[in-house]
């Protein structure tokens, strides 16, 4: 169910772009953020990441739309055109779904909401003639093996989900619209008009909500009712909120941004070499990183960077 409330004004300019269309304009950024400052990098490469081609990390993916790491046991998950996939020790992608052959479902958008429980969002899979188009929102309670739907069946495609306090958050990919739940994603509200590649909605308080647009950063503290734009804020395309306090994003360019002052200010940390796809945060400064060409790993804030697949 959805609450079709009059979206608010973002306090952002009203120029409408899709987010696909945002994507790309954040992708342009890059030629100016390098044009600014020089390409600051400190990422490593470990034995067992070289032994691992880009192309047989990410074949059975598809293309990568988000990652995260499991609270139960610690497992970096990536979610992709072909379904989840879980970082096993040998550096390789295992599918999680059942039967493991079988593409999964299409996860555009996609969320660690506690221990073996993810949300998403995005198309069925190639093989399911059954399942609306899009899927809405679904959830999984075996750790991405099977998924059951919540709600928006053939409504919503949400490119960007986070859950934060008692809420679940996403961006409606079709209408350029951020939408709120309370109650664990079976009814909607509809907030405000957003055009913005990834949003990052503070754990401890869902009122405060991140995105990423084509201007930087855009802040809402009233639960995505409304945006500013973060004066000074860098040019990011990925954003996570860590569970204490800090929040790091990731440019284009793939340079490492953090925050600890939920967003109003932010320092520039390492960076990766190739363009980046997903960044989830953890507590303690620990990030993990999809790029295109691998996964990448700091316990330090982004102060340094290592290739762990």
């Amino acid at each position: 169910m959805v609450n079709r409330s009059p979206a608010h004004r973002t306090g952002l300019p009203q120029r409408r772009v899709r987010p696909r269309q945002a994507h790309a304009l954040l992708a342009a950024g890059t030629a100016l953020v390098l044009a600014g400052c020089g390409a600051e990098s400190a990422s490593d490469t470990s034995n067992t990441a070289a032994n691992t081609t880009t192309a047989d990390l990410f074949a059975p993916v598809g293309h990568v739309h988000g990652v995260g790491v499991d609270p139960a046991g610690g497992s970096v998950v990536v979610a992709g055109h072909y379904g989840l996939f879980a970082l096993a020790p040998d550096g390789t992608l295992v599918p999680r779904q059942d039967p493991p052959e079988t593409a999964g479902p299409d996860l555009m958008g996609f969320t660690v909401a506690g221990p073996r429980t993810f949300l998403a969002s995005g198309h069925p899979a190639p093989d399911d003639a059954g399942t609306p188009n899009p899927v809405g929102l679904v959830r999984s309670t075996d750790a991405g093996t099977t998924w059951e739907p919540v709600s928006l069946q053939g409504q919503v495609d949400f490119h960007s989900l986070d859950v934060g306090g008692t809420s679940v958050v996403g961006l409606d990919a079709t209408r350029g619209l951020l939408m709120v739940s309370s109650d664990g994603g079976r009814t909607w509200q509809e907030r405000a008009a957003l055009d913005a590649l990834d949003i990052a909605v503070d754990p401890s308080d869902g009122a405060r909500v991140l995105a990423t647009t084509e201007n930087g950063v855009a802040a809402s503290q009233d639960g995505g009712s409304t945006f500013r734009g973060v004066t000074g804020s860098p040019l990011l395309a990925f954003v996570s909120w860590a569970g204490d306090g800090a929040v790091y994003g990731i440019g284009p360019d793939g340079t490492v941004h953090a925050s600890t002052d939920r967003g109003a200010t932010w320092q520039r940390r390492a960076g990766t070499e190739s363009p980046p796809q997903a960044i989830t945060a953890e507590p303690g400064g620990r990030l993990t990183i999809v790029t295109n060409d691998g996964i990448h790993r700091s316990t330090d804030g982004g102060a340094t960077l290592a290739r762990i697949a």
